[in-house]
């Protein structure tokens, strides 16, 4: 372990990272530098830096990471309507790629030689920190101290923080959180506790950014959303960077009930897994951009992404954000963002996204062709005749040959 000089650690100074700090400096007699990123996540990151201190670390990276996040990875993603397992909006693994990217750039500019976090075996995490890491830097060596040490549990780990007077908040450790949690400017997970038993309903105190649906107010709230290359730029006509977007849209999205979801997803690593999910903005963000798409997109292009989005929500989720397949996916539909501009009004009301209107200078809906009423030519429908017969041909010829279903 001798090989090891100084490694950059994610942490955030809570137990688990604090101990992994103190771990790594006795198992591997090394330099420790600190990162600590603020994506949103709603706590204080400044107290990670006193902790730190106290710990000897000399050199203490605590980055904002908000719009990068927003704008290179939520913002790109959304392009695509992504979503895992036809539910999952990847609120915690869109995070994760942007986390190895910024250790791999502290441990270039530190001379490091090695980074750790401090994910599980079980998890998924584990993975996508991995995976971007060997992606950006091939010869990186990685620590990750759960699946070497011996401290298999809570208890266990308050133990060796004791031991090794570890400043820890010992009155806010010595009580157990129900839940695990992970949180950014995307979402909040939750897994653990309750939640354990698929059957068991989650509990209604569990939730930190909405108001059940139940208590949402009577009177529905209208936005208007505006597009530009199919990112939101304005809301109600304001403009906003990409982390204004997202925050201004989680206060709105919570206030009235959206974003909630309880399911059971499949792991990367092969088990299954219950969480819970609040994703008040995105939910939000996901219905407006089909909805802008809707009017703005060629069919065919619209129905490949649609094809191409599973594929492309599992390389997230799976960790591959940094793939060349993944690369290659997003130019596509970045291409095909180029006229998704314009704008979508919605109606929020007890936990549902309504669309309600949607306009475009790029509009591909021509009410000359599309109306009910005289089109004055503009659409010959004798035409849909021969266009009916040529797609029922090969269906004919089948059926004359006595291959009919009846």
């Amino acid at each position: 372990m001798s090989d090891v000089k100084k490694v950059v650690l994610a942490y955030s100074g809570g137990l688990d990272t604090s101990v992994i700090l103190k771990w790594l400096q006795d198992t591997y007699n090394c330099e420790v530098v600190t990162f600590t990123a603020d994506l949103g996540q709603g706590e204080e990151v400044e107290p990670a830096r006193a902790k730190a201190k106290a710990m000897g670390v000399k050199e203490i990276y605590i980055d904002d990471l908000r719009e990068e996040f927003v704008r290179d990875f939520v913002f790109p993603m959304f392009r695509a309507n992504t979503i895992y397992e036809g539910e999952y909006l990847l609120g915690t693994s869109i995070a994760r790629p942007l986390i190895a990217k910024r250790l791999i750039e502290i441990a270039n500019e530190t001379g490091a030689d090695a980074i750790s976090h401090g994910a599980t075996g079980k998890g998924n995490d584990q993975v996508r920190f991995e995976l971007g890491a060997y992606a950006l830097k091939p010869g990186v060596k990685v620590i990750a101290p759960w699946r070497e040490w011996d401290l298999t549990s809570r208890e266990t780990l308050m133990a060796y923080a004791q031991k090794a007077n570890i400043p820890v908040d010992f009155a806010k450790a010595g009580k157990k959180s129900p839940y695990s949690m992970d949180a950014n400017l995307l979402h909040i997970s939750y897994e653990g506790g309750v939640l354990e038993d698929t059957w068991t309903e989650h509990e209604e105190d569990m939730w930190r950014w909405s108001v059940s649906p139940e208590k949402a107010p009577d009177v529905p709230t209208y936005i208007e959303l505006t597009y530009r290359k199919g990112d939101i730029v304005a809301i109600d006509g304001v403009e906003m960077t990409p982390a204004q977007v997202l925050t201004k849209l989680n206060a709105i999205g919570g206030a009235n009930g959206i974003g909630r979801l309880d399911i059971v997803e499949n792991r990367y690593v092969g088990m299954k897994s219950r969480g819970c999910y609040e994703t008040p903005g995105g939910t939000i963000m996901l219905k407006a951009h089909r909805a802008i798409e809707s009017i703005t997109l060629d069919r065919e292009v619209a129905h490949l992404k649609d094809e191409l989005m599973p594929k492309y929500a599992s390389l997230i989720y799976n960790g591959y954000w940094w793939s060349p397949e993944r690369q290659m996916l997003q130019t596509m539909i970045d291409a095909s963002q180029e006229h998704v501009n314009g704008v979508v009004r919605l109606k929020l009301y007890k936990g549902n996204v309504i669309v309600t209107g949607r306009k475009s200078d790029d509009s591909l809906f021509d009410t000359r062709i599309s109306t009910f009423e005289d089109d004055a030519g503009a659409y010959d429908q004798a035409d849909a005749g021969g266009f009916i017969k040529l797609n029922a041909l090969r269906m004919r010829i089948a059926a004359n040959k006595g291959r009919s279903p009846l």
